[in-house]
């Protein structure tokens, strides 16, 4: 059989920690369909968990032990509940490609890691269906930042011969892809904080879940100040590759940031934010290119606010979702860790070393047989 045609199901839950998005896709000879999908939301109490073990504390190795199961049943739970509301059986699946729920990313230490919990032995025996997990840790032994991974999905999907174009994910974390018009070296790399910090603040001032379109952001005026402030984080003048995560750009960070800054209303905090993620994205597709297009997926897509803004920080581009080339851009990584899945199953490389500054492409992943 061609195992780069078929069913696959990809699951990913990013750095928002507010569920697991499953996406059923058919593959035929690589290129991907999207057939069906499903959310399935994290309890809240698993999401102040993860919170919690996103942090440094006591007792920590019980509660990694614990939660990666839970979050495996959860992952187990998203996949059935897809299989179900698109009436297909478990043993028309090839394979699972999970992510996992991150809640570690240090790839800068002397001795690098990446961790990503969601026990991929509970999801193939609750399923029936083989997993593959554990996707960035080959890409970091081999001197990678395991991340981003998407990249090469996107060059392969979204790439177009004669056209500058920009793939921007922006989820927790945004990432940007860049597949130059002609085929030479394709980029990416994580550009900061997209919808963590701005999530976050609302979270805390008003236990809203984010901020719908970009309203209450829309409401304040931004801090010139306090964004120069944010944007001076040594992040911003790294060179790639790097990655990033909640680590770097997390609650305690903005504290911290906002502690001279008390005078400023809560809306015109939000206003800044959202303009910290504007602006550092805007300024990484600059050094990339001067002009072309950008298709957003991720979260940041259905923000209007945003969208709005990061179109008049880069008058000379084109900014649209990546619905404009017929994938929806909510479900754009769970169609890529379905690839991924396939990629392993075919034997084939998944990373690409010019991204993640790995010594060589690898196949990415293991196997977790359900039987």
């Amino acid at each position: 059989m061609n195992n780069t045609t078929g069913l696959y199901i990809g699951l990913m839950s990013g750095t928002s920690m507010d569920g697991v998005d499953a996406a059923l896709v058919q593959f035929s000879e690589g290129q991907p369909t999207l057939l069906a999908c499903h959310t399935e939301d994290y309890p809240q109490h698993l999401y102040k968990g993860l919170q919690r073990l996103c942090q440094p504390g006591s007792d920590e190795i019980n509660r990694l032990g614990r939660l990666d199961r839970v979050v495996g049943q959860v992952f187990a739970k998203a996949v059935n509940a897809l299989l179900a509301k698109a009436d297909v059986a478990a043993e028309q699946i090839i394979a699972i490609g999970s992510h996992g729920q991150t809640v570690r990313h240090m790839p800068n230490l002397e001795v690098g890691f990446t961790l990503q919990i969601g026990d991929p032995n509970t999801i193939a025996v609750e399923t029936g269906i083989d997993v593959i997990a554990d996707f960035r840790r080959k890409d970091i032994a081999l001197g990678g930042q395991g991340a981003p991974l998407v990249p090469a999905f996107h060059q392969q999907i979204f790439a177009k011969a004669g056209v500058n174009r920009m793939i921007m994910n922006i989820g927790g974390i945004g990432n940007v892809t860049w597949l130059p018009s002609d085929g030479s070296q394709v980029l990416g790399y994580d550009t900061g904080p997209g919808n963590t910090l701005v999530d976050a603040w609302i979270q805390q001032v008003k236990q809203e879940p984010f901020d719908r379109d970009g309203a209450w952001a829309a409401s304040g005026i931004t801090s010139v100040p306090l964004l120069t402030q944010l944007l001076s984080h040594p992040y911003f003048l790294q060179p790639a590759p790097k990655s990033t995560g909640r680590e770097l750009f997390n609650q305690a960070w903005l504290e911290q940031q906002l502690s001279e800054f008390s005078m400023l209303s809560e809306e015109d905090i939000q206003s800044t934010l959202l303009d910290l993620t504007c602006h550092s994205i805007a300024g990484e597709v600059t050094k990339l290119s001067n002009a072309g297009e950008i298709y957003v997926c991720g979260g940041g897509a259905l923000n209007g606010e945003l969208m709005r803004r990061l179109q008049a920080l880069l008058p000379n581009y084109t900014l649209d979702s990546t619905s404009a080339l017929g994938i929806d851009p909510k479900w754009v990584e769970g169609i890529a860790f379905a690839w991924l899945a396939m990629r392993h199953v075919a034997g084939l490389p998944a990373n690409l070393p010019a991204v993640t500054g790995a010594a060589r492409e690898a196949v990415l992943g293991a196997r977790f047989p359900a039987q």
